[in-house]
């Protein structure tokens, strides 16, 4: 007889925290384990102490608490080969492989996918230095990314040739992000979309859609974040909208990696832009974005730990015929800390949490415990709050009454998150 299901959940953001709420919804009354988690999470889960940059660690920590299924939640220990270093001492992972994770981790080895896969995309050129970079550019604005890992950041819309020269110096010659390639990438106009799908090495199965908002301030100026909120699902892109996309945009892909040897197991995220020419796809990632997370989860009411295990193994969702959804809508407005994108401050007290109405989901993200036991900032995107609504309106009205009853030092907040969906 099969013992008790025991998660291990990697990661410490909102993203993981919402995880574990939806694993906690299970009817299996799985044990939940956290690493390293952080004090919202510790309400729900138990806490590990672990390097999650470390896949030998994420393994071993794996086996010493007798996991037997293991959900990374971030991106940099997937490219590091967590999912990798989990099946070799046999431990069910939710997540891809070192070399099926280079979607993420190298936005010219994606692009090459997507091309050999016949996904639309942009027109791009790789360039390895500035001058290379320049000649590549035939219009304004251009869009320049980051070959690796940059944390959601790593993307700059270039709107002048002196900006694109500034951005081209700063990522090629002072090395940030540590990238020696970047994407120069056609800009495109339209609705931003974000699509994520569990993929099981031969199935993608579309989740809810949703949308994000990367910019840091209202009206989508400033510069990026990871994410300052979302919302689900997106009107425009109902369930068979959804499964027409996955088609064409997920599958292709899946297709192409198991054809080179590299079956992709977890869940691939597509960024898409809905142009006046059709679904262009601007980026994949290969964990669950923060912040849909947040928006996507709580609205799912097939059973999520078994859909995480289904996806582990080889052709596990085959027999998934659709996912049940709540019809309300979900919104999640993010309360970042002072200084966000650029910096973050930290050990600012934070209040009012106890007044939110319960049916508000709290996620935590940049939260830690000072040593009189206060909650405090500690890191960029502090908090999520997610609100459920019979429509947009409801559901924001409901988010922000919440958002506004939290306080800390140099709280930042977006207020147009969902807007125009509301009106």
């Amino acid at each position: 007889m099969a013992g008790p299901d025991r998660v291990l959940v990697v990661g410490a953001g909102a993203r993981e925290h919402a995880l574990i709420d939806a694993l906690a919804r299970s009817p299996r009354a799985p044990e939940l384990l956290c690493a390293p988690g952080n004090p919202g999470i510790a309400a729900a889960a138990r806490l590990v102490e672990l390097d999650v940059q470390d896949p030998e660690a994420i393994a071993a920590a794996a086996r010493a608490e007798d996991a037997t299924l293991v959900v990374v939640g971030p991106e940099a220990p997937l490219v590091a080969g967590a999912g990798d270093a989990l099946h070799g001492v046999g431990i069910a992972c939710f997540g891809p492989s070192a070399a099926a994770a280079r979607l993420e981790g190298s936005k010219a080895f994606c692009k090459e996918i997507m091309a050999a896969a016949g996904v639309p995309t942009a027109a791009y050129s790789v360039v390895r230095d500035p001058q290379q970079g320049m000649v590549a550019i035939e219009r304004y604005p251009i869009v320049l990314k980051a070959d690796g890992l940059a944390a959601g950041k790593g993307v700059i819309i270039a709107a002048d040739a002196a900006q694109a020269r500034a951005t081209l110096d700063d990522l090629l010659v002072g090395r940030r992000f540590g990238t020696e390639r970047v994407v120069v990438e056609e800009f495109l106009e339209g609705e931003e979309l974000s699509l994520l799908a569990l993929c099981d090495g031969e199935r993608a199965l579309p989740l809810a859609s949703a949308q994000d908002y990367k910019r840091i301030r209202d009206g989508d100026e400033g510069p990026n974040t990871g994410g300052m909120g979302s919302y689900s699902p997106v009107p425009a892109v109902d369930e068979a909208a959804a499964a027409e996309l996955c088609a064409a945009v997920h599958q292709p892909v899946l297709d192409e990696l198991a054809r080179r040897g590299t079956p992709f197991r977890g869940v691939l995220y597509a960024g898409l832009m809905m142009t006046a020419a059709g679904p262009r796809v601007l980026e994949f990632n290969v964990r669950f974005g923060d912040p849909e997370c947040q928006a996507i989860l709580p609205r799912l009411r097939t059973d999520l730990l078994d859909l995480l295990q289904r996806a582990s193994r080889p052709g596990g969702l085959a027999d998934v015929e659709r996912l049940d959804w709540s019809p309300e809508t979900a919104v999640t407005v993010v309360l970042a800390s002072a200084g966000y994108p650029d910096a973050s401050s930290s050990g600012d007290v934070i209040s009012g949490l106890e007044a939110v109405d319960p049916a508000v989901l709290i996620t935590h993200a940049g939260t830690a415990r000072d040593g009189a036991g206060a909650l405090v900032t500690a890191g960029g995107r502090v908090l999520s709050v997610t609100a459920l609504g019979d429509d947009a309106a409801a559901a924001r009205a409901a988010a922000y009454a919440a958002a506004d009853m939290i306080e800390f030092d140099g709280r930042q907040l977006r207020r147009d998150i969902a807007l125009r969906t509301a009106r």
